[in-house]
């Protein structure tokens, strides 16, 4: 649900999944064929773990950080792993890489580069995310929704990052 000012986005666990279905039906729709999915973590981890087996591909996942100040409300300065787990011997031919959502377009376009660069059996690369904010400088090939008012995005999962296991703990006991 979108705030009346649209400075919020609160998204439940059933529009979330809905969105990603759409967004596997706009690839889907596109005709294009491709091999691996390369997604972000953490955002792009469970769009690229359900997109991956509706499309019944590998998944490969590179780890990058840029929102980890103000309890990861303020992007800052763009980290990636020199890794990519996979259990491919080698990336290669047409792949897709899949985050939540293109915020400034930072992280979209430094992976890309990086991707090309020490990745040239990579014939192909396309992106795919739920969410393209209105100020990205990046416009992925696939994207569930457009936000042209930039909202905030509230996940479902993201109660997670202040329960702590003592909160865990006394919610369960009950």
């Amino acid at each position: 649900m979108l705030t009346e000012n649209g400075r919020h986005l609160y998204v439940h666990h059933e529009e979330y999944h809905r969105l990603l279905e759409r967004l596997a039906l706009q690839i889907h729709a596109s005709g294009w064929q491709f091999g691996t999915i390369i997604c972000l973590a953490r955002g792009g981890l469970r769009p690229g773990d359900i997109l991956s087996r509706l499309f019944r591909v590998p998944l490969a996942i590179l780890a990058v950080s840029s929102y980890r100040d103000d309890d990861g409300t303020t992007q800052g300065e763009l980290h990636m792993s020199t890794a990519i787990s996979t259990t491919l011997p080698a990336l290669i031919g047409p792949v897709l890489l899949v985050d939540d959502l293109t915020d400034s377009g930072q992280t979209l376009h430094a992976v890309t580069d990086m991707l090309r660069e020490r990745h040239p059996a990579i014939t192909e690369l396309r992106t795919a995310v739920i969410w393209t904010k209105g100020v990205s400088s990046w416009r992925p090939d696939y994207a569930a929704e457009h936000l042209p008012t930039s909202p905030w995005i509230h996940q479902p999962f993201e109660q997670y990052d202040k329960l702590s296991l003592q909160d865990l703990q006394h919610r369960n006991a009950k």
